[in-house]
């Protein structure tokens, strides 16, 4: 048995904040409430003057494999997922091969199993990412695959949009999208403007992304399915979000930490470090990104972890791939950018890290409570720390050498530490 004494509990689906002792046992949560220390219990963790919350979920990353896996592979990316409090993850199909069939799903839900998180697998909404035909949703989703997204490709034929929503909604499963029409971008991964003018790129325009919102909404008004706008950057966007959500529309959006955290004015400093799609904007848009987190039209913070090799990285900025990693910076950078310039509580933090994304997928996980699955995180808000090396495969962040607040200083999943600081 795990007693944690003393913990502040933070739970966002109950609303409960209170300084208890939780009682893990058989890999659940035995009691929650107030217990002596004795020894019948293998290990204690003070927990005085820390957080004790829901693990974390995110419901967007790249693990690269199969495929890939000289980038992330399934055990290191979910090493690196519990290093930053994560005890779920949801990951996208954009490997090699396309997570577009039985044999490659099986293979990454047999990976799953043997990694120290829950990992979960979306499939690709069309065959090979080509944007032709419909996978089949049903079939897939019967053999473990738990929503569906052609993540990193726009599909831009409307009426296969709406087909793949209308089936999403007989299936009861989230599909996710990547809003940027390819046809309005002059180059990937810089935001059209100023910087982009400064560096003699043609750049990514916002109405890249909000035509694809507006579409995509509006489809959803029309399905009733349950559409999510994944990595949001535009202002606009937000604000059609915002709409399409006061219409009725069962629509999510989620939140990148790089998009509430910089703007395009990184690219300079980073380089292909801060390239990544859809790109970072301006101050503006970062601002409606930001109020969007305030009133709940995003209501997920999720990372888009896209892990390289440096050698793919250190190339010029037009040459490099797009993409960040970020499970390992995502708390701290809610609780640097959002926390403690009073944008958002602790608590809603954590609603957009836990019980919100929990709900998007129909996931039992994301609150804490007796008899069910220990999977906690435990972390000290006010600990400031510089971010340096990684337990990922890959270290391509932009936040590297920076101080920020908010350290993970465990992470239980199923009734196991699989991280301590």
């Amino acid at each position: 048995m795990i007693l944690i004494k003393d913990g502040r509990l933070l739970d966002p689906k109950s609303k409960r904040d209170e300084i208890l002792d939780i009682v893990i046992k058989e890999n659940k949560i035995y009691k929650i409430g107030k217990f002596q220390v004795s020894d019948e219990y293998e290990t204690i963790i003070d927990a005085n003057g820390k957080i004790v919350a829901p693990g974390l979920i995110d419901i967007h990353v790249h693990f690269r494999d199969p495929g890939f896996t000289y980038k992330e592979d399934i055990q290191t990316g979910s090493h690196s997922a519990a290093r930053g409090g994560f005890t779920t993850v949801v990951c996208m199909a954009n490997t090699n091969p396309i997570v577009d069939n039985e044999e490659t799903l099986s293979y990454i839900n047999e990976e799953a199993k043997k990694a120290n998180i829950n990992v979960l697998q979306v499939a690709a909404i069309t065959k090979g990412f080509k944007g032709k035909e419909l996978v089949d949703m049903e079939y897939l989703k019967s053999i473990g695959a738990v929503g569906f997204s052609d993540d990193g490709i726009p599909i831009m034929d409307s009426k296969l949009v709406m087909e793949a929503m209308v089936k999403a909604k007989e299936l009861d499963v989230p599909v996710s999208f990547h809003e940027e029409d390819p046809s309005l971008i002059g180059s990937f991964g810089v935001n059209q403007g100023k910087i982009s003018d400064e560096l003699g790129v043609a750049g990514a325009p916002n109405v890249a992304e909000d035509v694809m919102v507006a579409r995509d909404c509006m489809l959803a008004i029309k399905t009733g399915a349950k559409v999510n706008i994944q990595h949001i950057s535009s202002g606009n966007s937000v604000d059609m979000v915002r709409l399409a959500k006061s219409l009725g529309a069962n629509v999510v959006a989620e939140a990148s930490p790089h998009h509430f955290s910089l703007t395009e004015e990184a690219v300079l400093k980073y380089k292909a470090y801060a390239k990544m799609n859809p790109p970072l904007r301006t101050e503006d848009d970062k601002y409606k990104i930001i109020e969007g987190l305030k009133d709940d039209t995003i209501e997920i913070i999720a990372t888009d972890h896209a892990p390289h090799s440096s050698e793919e990285k250190d190339k010029n900025l037009m040459q490099a791939p797009s993409g960040i990693i970020g499970l390992e910076t995502s708390l701290a950078l809610g609780i640097t950018n959002l926390v403690r310039k009073g944008h958002l509580t602790t608590m809603k933090l954590l609603e957009k890290m836990t019980i919100n994304p929990s709900n998007l997928y129909n996931l039992d996980v994301g609150f804490i409570e007796e008899g069910r699955k220990a999977d906690l995180v435990i972390f000290d808000e006010g600990e400031k720390w510089v971010v340096s090396e990684f337990s990922s495969k890959s270290s391509n962040s932009p936040f590297k050498g920076q101080g920020l607040y908010g350290k993970v200083k465990y992470t239980i999943c199923n009734g196991n530490i699989v991280y301590k600081d």
